[in-house]
């Protein structure tokens, strides 16, 4: 029994000591633990810090390759230069679309035509009666009188003005130190169409008559047909009673048929003597201009060939030689055959 005491007092000292041990060292078994490295934590934290490093480098990568995607050429041609991604790509887009059909619409001839289309579009019986009722006056002038919208016919008059002015002036043997015929011809018909069209235009707003540009340029445009018979007979007839009758009866006529439409869409007395009065007096002065700037020549021409016949003829008279003249000529020139 008091073997077993021992023994158990023998045998308890190595487990009591290894309690005590633990007990003493369980602080720096703790500490120990916490020092050691944890491999399985560690080792998801390290694969959490290199997938958030792969993605930050994708990142960089995907802006690095759209930003060589956006080239600075395209930006500043575009003007796209702080616009990227698809966006701006888009609004790049639309832009240079909208700028290419503006483009094509103002360089294109055919949509031009379209737009000048309808002043054109008239039947050729219509101008034929137009041209006839240039030369009639309508008396009524209590109501508007219609003036024709359009300008094929006015343009064709004006035309055939430039025709026959330039006839003239061949004929007359004109000579224009600057430029050449054609362009003055065109310049002088044209420049009267248009400059005077819009004066009155401009006289017309001023009384506010009732007419617009079109109509303004259609009825002076239609107020030629009178000067085009008048310069055609009197270019190839030399006569001066001719040209004043005709002057008086075809431009008078052509004159009193624009007038009586004005004075129809004009309201007041002084207004209608003002816009009535500067279109009679600009459209007569005209067609005396053309008759006598470009028929002076032929004028003039014919002047001094009546002078020339009405001037007396020029005949021989016979001169008296003295004989004392005759005697020394002889003797001279028998010293000069005696000498050889």
């Amino acid at each position: 029994m008091s073997a077993g005491p021992g023994n158990r007092s023998t045998n308890t000292e190595p487990w009591g000591s290894f309690d005590e041990n633990l007990i003493q060292g369980g602080s720096s078994a703790v500490i120990d633990m916490e020092n050691l490295d944890d491999t399985s934590g560690s080792s998801f934290e390290d694969m959490g810090e290199m997938h958030q490093r792969m993605r930050e480098e994708e990142e960089v990568a995907a802006e690095a390759a759209a930003a060589e995607d956006h080239t600075p050429e395209d930006g500043d041609f575009l003007g796209m230069k702080g616009i990227k991604g698809q966006l701006g790509r888009q609004v790049a887009d639309e832009v240079w679309q909208a700028g290419k059909r503006q483009a094509s619409k103002a360089f294109n001839l055919y949509a031009n035509i379209d737009i000048l289309r309808p002043y054109f579009d008239v039947e050729p019986v219509q101008v034929r009666s137009r041209l006839i009722e240039s030369l009639i006056p309508v008396r009524m002038i209590n109501f508007p009188q219609k003036i024709a919208g359009e300008l094929y016919g006015p343009l064709m008059l004006v035309f055939t003005l430039v025709a026959i002015l330039l006839h003239g002036m061949k004929t007359s043997g004109t000579i224009i130190r600057e430029g050449t015929l054609m362009g003055t011809a065109i310049g002088t018909c044209f420049g009267y169409w248009l400059g005077v069209s819009s004066f009155i235009y401009f006289l017309a707003y001023l009384v506010n008559a009732q007419i617009t540009m079109l109509q303004t340029l259609s009825l002076l445009g239609y107020g030629l047909f009178g000067h085009c018979l008048v310069l055609l007979v009197t270019y190839n007839i030399h006569f001066h009673f001719l040209f004043y009758f005709l002057w008086l009866l075809l431009g008078g006529l052509s004159t009193l048929r624009m007038v009586a439409a004005l004075l129809s869409r004009t309201v007041g007395q002084t207004p209608r003597l003002l816009l009535c009065g500067t279109l009679a007096l600009l459209h007569m002065l005209f067609l005396l201009y053309l008759h006598f700037t470009y028929h002076r020549i032929v004028e003039e021409l014919l002047d001094s060939l009546e002078g020339a016949a009405n001037m007396v003829p020029i005949q021989r008279v016979a001169r008296d030689v003295p004989q004392v003249a005759l005697n020394a000529t002889a003797r001279s020139l028998e010293t000069l055959l005696m000498t050889h």
